[in-house]
């Protein structure tokens, strides 16, 4: 993943997973590997990453006017967590 700068309407995402659980398994190598590059070419972007057990692996993005988007991340694999990730670039 190149470093996507997200447009300013997007003002904070928020990662939930679970520890130990297998379906965050995705999200977690994902946050691990470009999470540096995201945070880089965003240093202004809130970025938060929630840990708990049992919880399903969700992004959810807070636009401007505190509109939010939950998506459901369960069963997607790293690629297409970035996907859906550059979708929000648009």
């Amino acid at each position: 993943m190149s470093a996507s700068i997200f447009p300013t309407a997007v003002k904070e995402l928020r990662f939930f997973l679970s520890q130990t659980g297998e379906a965050s398994v995705p999200l977690r190598q994902f946050l691990i590997s470009k999470y540096p590059l995201i945070k880089k070419a965003n240093p202004a972007l809130p970025i938060l990453i929630r840990e708990a057990y049992g919880v399903p692996p969700t992004l959810t993005t807070r636009y401007e006017f505190g509109r939010e988007v939950k998506t459901n991340l369960e069963g997607l694999s790293i690629s297409d967590i970035e996907n859906t990730i550059k979708g929000l670039c648009k």
